[in-house]
């Protein structure tokens, strides 16, 4: 049986996410968690195979997450479920160490068909997002600035433009305020920009969310 943690904060998806892998006769889920702090404490103390990961949960941001686990724990297979597009997320998520990606949209079986690829020790992305990954390689897609951003630096934009205060995203990403003013320099300084103003509209033109 392939050993599931569901890390997601809403009950009600959590729920049915369980009734789904609980029923497909190969997988069961044997922990949960309704926050990042949570989703760190069950991985560190229930045995398990696959996280699925929202990547909006509240606590430490998700990329902050996929680093711990994949320092603290290298056998646990990451899923990154999120309801945002592949493009704003999905590249940094494999990057960090993630084995696939899968938007809330997909179908049920294609869940239980990731969850299934990344246990048997495979990487699980959708045909979109394939197509869209190989034609960055070979060079066919130019990426807009915010493309060279880290992790870390994209997740503060996006916080920045809507609206979250400097306080509000040390908070959020469990840092201090100090480090959330370095990554907002160095943002300004990659996106040739000048103000926080700046960074906000930014991240509306190009419709960046957390």
């Amino acid at each position: 049986m392939i050993r599931v943690i569901l890390g997601e904060d809403h009950a009600v998806v959590r729920e049915g996410l369980r009734r789904l892998i609980d029923d497909a006769g190969d997988m069961n889920v044997v922990g949960e968690a309704a926050d990042g702090r949570g989703v760190l404490e069950t991985c560190g103390c229930v045995p398990a195979d696959v996280l699925l990961l929202d990547i909006s949960m509240p606590g430490p941001g998700f990329v902050s997450i996929l680093r711990m686990l994949r320092e603290a724990m290298p056998h646990l297979c990451i899923l990154v479920l999120s309801a945002h597009a592949e493009e704003q997320y999905a590249v940094h998520a494999l990057r960090e160490g993630a084995a696939g990606y899968l938007t809330k949209e997909r179908d049920a079986s294609e869940l239980l068909t990731a969850i299934r690829c990344v246990e048997g020790g495979g990487r699980y992305v959708s045909q979109s997002l394939a197509e869209q990954l190989a034609r960055m390689v070979a060079g066919d897609v130019l990426r807009p600035d915010h493309g060279t951003l880290s992790p870390r630096e994209h997740e503060v934009l996006c916080l920045l433009g809507v609206g979250k205060s400097v306080k509000e995203i040390a908070a959020h990403v469990d840092v201090s305020p100090k480090t959330i003013s370095t990554y907002r320099s160095r943002l300004l300084e990659k996106l040739s920009l000048s103000s926080t103003a700046d960074l906000i509209r930014y991240a509306v033109e190009h419709e960046l969310k957390p």
